[in-house]
């Protein structure tokens, strides 16, 4: 069995790593760059950069800092926001980072999904999910989460599967920024329809928090509060973690 990953999720705004709460409104953090390589030499399982305005902009500007951090660390860099073409995924790919995820364009022109799978292999592919509740169940939102898409999270997961999208990175708007838990009928719902590792991020304020999100079925949960204020040091976690019978990785 695959260890359950602890990502650190580094939400960008020009220069500073900010956080927000319902993907609304920022507090400024620090320097990005010093936090992945801060969190990189504590043991995180991977980094995921996410430019918060690239895709209203219609650009990503992550490149030059994907470049400097991979310089200095080891772990594996999802980088999100703004990719709209394979050139975008390759410029990225080239600079060091890993995995590229994609929401908007993709919701825009589904194909990119398959053209960036194709061309870098399903493992390279990841889609990016903003989930906003309704009475229906779970929308998928483009833009940040400020734009409405129509599209059900579930049967959009499962069309992004089919397409050649290797993982899914979750986030619960709803629970964003608001420590309250992640969002845990979400999980369960996607985890059962679809195939593919899911990366949920959203809520997490506890070891407790992040051991319900991998016995929903997530594979992987991806942190920023717990991790940028100290709530929970993540030696710590790790270990709540190993306690609670979550197969982790521990640090060396």
């Amino acid at each position: 069995m695959l260890a359950f990953r602890l990502c650190a999720r580094l939400d960008i705004k020009g220069q500073n790593l900010v956080k927000s709460v319902n993907l609304e409104g920022v507090r400024i953090v620090g320097d990005p760059e010093q936090y992945a390589v801060k969190y990189d030499t504590l043991g995180i399982d991977e980094i995921i950069y996410l430019d918060t305005v690239a895709s209203l902009y219609q650009r990503n500007s992550l490149a030059d800092l994907v470049a400097r951090t991979t310089d200095y660390i080891s772990c594996p860099v999802t980088v999100a926001g703004g990719v709209r073409s394979v050139e975008d995924a390759k410029a990225l790919l080239r600079a060091g980072a890993d995995k590229i995820a994609i929401n908007t364009a993709a919701v825009e022109r589904p194909e990119l999904i398959s053209e960036i799978a194709d061309k870098f292999g399903s493992q390279c592919m990841v889609l990016q999910i903003d989930a906003k509740r309704t009475e229906h169940g779970w929308e998928a939102r483009t833009n940040g989460g400020r734009e409405a898409s129509g599209k059900n999270v579930i049967e959009w997961a499962q069309e992004s599967e089919r397409l050649g999208a290797g993982e899914i990175f979750l986030t619960s708007i709803d629970r964003e920024g608001t420590r309250r838990g992640l969002d845990l009928p979400l999980l369960s719902a996607l985890n059962l329809c679809v195939g593919i590792p899911v990366v949920a991020s959203g809520g997490a304020g506890s070891a407790g928090d992040v051991a319900d999100s991998a016995r929903a079925g997530a594979s992987a949960v991806a942190m920023s509060h717990v991790l940028h204020y100290g709530t929970v040091p993540l030696d710590d976690l790790r270990l709540a973690l190993h306690d609670a019978g979550i197969n982790v990785r521990m640090a060396a």
